[in-house]
């Protein structure tokens, strides 16, 4: 393995936002016993960083066991509602093809880098049937209380640790909706497909230094090429494409 993809999932792969709020309703209120009132916006945060805002704008003083309660009842909330992902979510277009495009790549390995807790994030993917690609052991994930720069490095460290090859800033690439995943990448010094299907307008994208942006997933050759060309060997033997 000589390559590794990193997709961002909310977004980048799926919508499931209306699913999402029930069950961060329902976490709340198993958690804290009010009903939940003022919501937060992801904004490409990882799920660990939004249950303390939510806890804190809602007058709720967090204590050291309200973060585990919490993402304990949110898996368990989502779960329950896992059959309801594919009728009331969506598949992001193109986000099926360019998976499996990507795949055929010599020496790929696909994972995630997401604010989702893991759990959840295997139901998203599996609800569309986007997650015969990916490896999960690998990714990285919202239960983590890491920034995001920080865990993309895990995740390299955990595909190096599996695969026993080396992965680092020249055969790393992550594909993301959000400037916070552009910003991540540049902290880690991965690669990054910006994909304009989230909040983030191409323009924010490019500001935010994506080596990539597209308009979304719905040309996998596109993707493809993106990828090829971020994880090239002359990228890999430091010899970087103009603009880099």
């Amino acid at each position: 393995m000589n390559r590794l993809v990193l997709w961002n999932i909310d977004l980048t792969l799926v919508d499931v936002s209306i699913v999402t709020r029930e069950a961060y309703a329902e976490a709340f209120r198993d958690v804290t016993g009010r009903p939940l009132v003022k919501l937060t916006q992801a904004n490409g945060r990882p799920d660990s960083e939004i249950v303390f805002e939510m806890l804190a704008i809602n007058g709720i003083v967090a204590g050291d066991d309200h973060l585990p309660r919490f993402l304990d009842a949110l898996a368990g909330s989502f779960g329950a509602r896992r059959r309801r992902l594919a009728k009331d979510g969506r598949m992001m277009p193109g986000a099926r093809d360019a998976l499996k495009a990507v795949a055929r790549l010599d020496g790929v390995v696909q994972s995630v880098l997401t604010g989702t807790i893991k759990s959840n994030a295997v139901h998203k993917l599996t609800a569309f049937s986007l997650d015969r690609h990916i490896d999960f052991e690998i990714g990285g994930y919202g239960e983590e209380v890491y920034p995001k720069a920080t865990l993309l490095q895990v995740a390299q460290g955990r595909a190096k640790r599996k695969y026993g090859a080396t992965f680092d800033g020249r055969n790393t690439v992550l594909i993301g909706d959000s400037a916070r995943d552009v910003q991540a990448a540049r902290i880690a010094g991965a690669a990054i497909i910006g994909v304009a299907s989230g909040r983030s307008l191409p323009a924010e994208l490019h500001e935010a230094g994506a080596d990539v942006v597209l308009p979304d997933l719905s040309n996998p050759s596109e993707v493809v090429a993106a990828v090829a060309g971020l994880t090239s060997p002359a990228r890999r033997a430091g010899h970087f494409p103009a603009g880099r």
